[in-house]
């Protein structure tokens, strides 16, 4: 039997973004939360599973992309190889293993790591791997609903492994229809591709009209393909 799934209202959301507390990972409950502009973010032991959308939140629009003429000249002697899809899990707990500034430990816990999994093999999640020969050096993933996609975590190595990850997969969701990137938070190497915040009304207004049937396949399937490397 379908389950119904009802998230409060973001509108409703704490000072700090805040939505909801408890409920599970699967499939079915992240499917509702994204399509309501909400995401889970364990952020305690007293909040094993919390739902937030915060505002302001971060975007990455790609006819704003900005290139520094550093990360251009890396570009053009990357020893590094691109592939999408390839070792999702392996990225994920790679994510999960990175130490972050001001945290005692990582918000993606076991429980993150299965639901996101789970995602994968329904096709509503994506891997952004980078490799320097056979060596997994950097990465990202997030999820891919219909024309919606999100960067959820990513993790590095070497340097600029997960920048030229996160720089590749916006050129190829732009060749592909996809005109801007959730990333929920503005890291540095976001902000520094030109990725900006935008108030919580203005995310739910883009996220109302999108396609959210579109087929992942439809997305990772044309134009640039992963599979066969970078060559910017």
């Amino acid at each position: 039997m379908k389950r119904t799934i009802i998230f409060p209202d973001p509108s409703t959301a704490t000072e700090d973004g805040l939505v909801a507390t408890g409920g599970d990972l699967e499939v079915d409950t992240l499917q509702v939360a994204y399509r309501s502009g909400i995401f889970p973010w364990p952020i305690s032991l007293d909040f094993p599973l919390a739902w937030f959308s915060p505002n302001p939140r971060g975007v990455l629009d790609f006819s704003e992309i900005h290139v520094s003429k550093s990360f251009e000249k890396f570009l053009k002697r990357s020893p590094y190889r691109v592939t999408f899809n390839h070792a999702f899990s392996q990225v994920i707990r790679q994510c999960a293993r990175v130490s972050r500034k001001n945290q005692p430990g990582t918000w993606i816990t076991p429980d993150i790591v299965t639901g996101y999994e789970k995602l994968f093999l329904q096709e509503l999640a994506y891997s952004v791997e980078v490799w320097h020969e056979d060596k997994l050096v950097g990465g990202l993933y997030g999820v891919v609903m219909g024309d919606f996609v999100s960067g959820e975590s990513m993790f590095t190595l070497e340097d600029n492994a997960s920048k030229q990850g996160l720089y590749t997969l916006m050129l190829h969701l732009q060749k592909n229809g996809i005109q801007w990137l959730d990333t929920q938070m503005v890291t540095n190497v976001v902000e520094q591709f030109g990725g900006k915040y935008i108030t919580r009304e203005d995310f739910l207004f883009r996220i109302k009209d999108i396609n959210w049937e579109r087929k992942k396949e439809d997305i990772f399937t044309q134009g640039f393909d992963g599979a066969e490397g970078n060559n910017i």
